[in-house]
């Protein structure tokens, strides 16, 4: 049986759970909005782990559960939590979902069974600069990259290299842009927080969406610099399935496997001298947006591999 973790209603969790009830494995859906009806129970007897996960009326035996998809988000977000234009929850409520969460968090990083994915190895994602460091200890080049709070370093990065580009240090998505003549004139900002600059790589946007064994990669063809918000700028997005050369493949896989992520989006570059640049490695890939465009089964290749296959 497989355990669903996250809101019900977000396309990825959709997804799965339709591709579970398609193949025919059991699962049941933890959602994140009714946690305030929800119970979690977890003892260690004897070195062995047990408990008891109570939705509504209805509970199973966390033995019964061989694979998790984790998609939980900040349960401080949560609606049933906010208190905008109405009467807020009570402070028990809100105790109960932090505890909730906080111990269903900690029993899937122990969890014996198949899980997509621990928190311990998501957090590599905190950090982007040292996850590119882990990029480049699996063979993919890494664009040059500079990160500071410098002006006159920025300046002289942007003198070296032309055409940059900068980013979000954290695992916060920010909008990838292009530093230009308007940027150059207020990076006395930067001095407030640390930013990182990449030297721009030419070349076709490729996402590899790896479960388990398995690579599914998608062309993106695009006259935007960030595909993601192509349509913000009334900007064409096309994708296509691609396969991938082999010793490409390769890296995707290694790299899953030394960052202890089974699943795992990683954000590619092949430039036209054919050359394979990576950029970074989400751990909780939004695949849908893929599979609505490609056909890819990257959903059924979620719920084979939680369910040992």
């Amino acid at each position: 049986m497989l355990l669903i973790c996250g809101i019900p209603s977000e396309p990825p969790m959709a997804l799965v759970a339709e591709a579970a009830a398609a193949a025919g494995v059991p699962c049941v859906m933890l959602s994140q909005r009714a946690a305030m009806h929800a119970d979690l129970m977890v003892e260690l007897v004897g070195g062995e782990l047990s408990g008891r996960l109570w939705l509504g009326e209805e509970s199973w035996p966390l033995g019964a559960f061989g694979g998790i998809y984790n998609r939980l988000t900040d349960h401080r977000t949560l609606p049933e939590l906010q208190c905008r234009g109405r009467t807020p929850p009570a402070d028990s409520l809100v105790e109960h979902v932090a505890a909730l969460h906080a111990l269903l968090a900690s029993w899937i990083d122990v969890a014996p069974g198949r899980v997509l994915n621990r928190s311990r190895p998501t957090a590599t994602n905190g950090s982007k600069p040292y996850q590119l460091r882990r990029i480049g200890l699996v063979g993919f080049e890494v664009p040059p990259t500079l990160v500071t709070n410098d002006p006159e370093a920025v300046g002289a990065f942007a003198a070296q290299h032309g055409r940059v580009i900068y980013k979000s240090v954290s695992s916060v998505r920010s909008i990838v842009r292009e530093l230009g003549s308007p940027d150059l004139g207020r990076l006395d900002r930067v001095r407030c927080l640390p930013v990182q600059f990449q030297a721009y790589v030419p070349g076709r946007n490729v996402r590899v969406h790896v479960v388990g064994q398995r690579a599914f990669a998608t062309e993106i063809e695009t006259p935007a610099l960030d595909y993601r918000y192509a349509a913000r700028d009334s900007l064409p997005v096309v994708m296509r399935p691609i396969r991938l050369p082999h010793d490409v493949e390769a890296r995707c896989l290694a790299l899953s496997t030394a960052l202890e992520l089974p699943f795992c989006g990683i954000d590619l570059k092949r430039t036209p001298e054919d050359r394979w640049f990576c950029f970074e490695v989400n751990p909780s890939p939004a695949f849908s947006y893929y599979e609505a465009e490609t056909g890819q089964p990257i959903a059924q290749a979620v719920v084979d591999w939680l369910a040992g296959g």
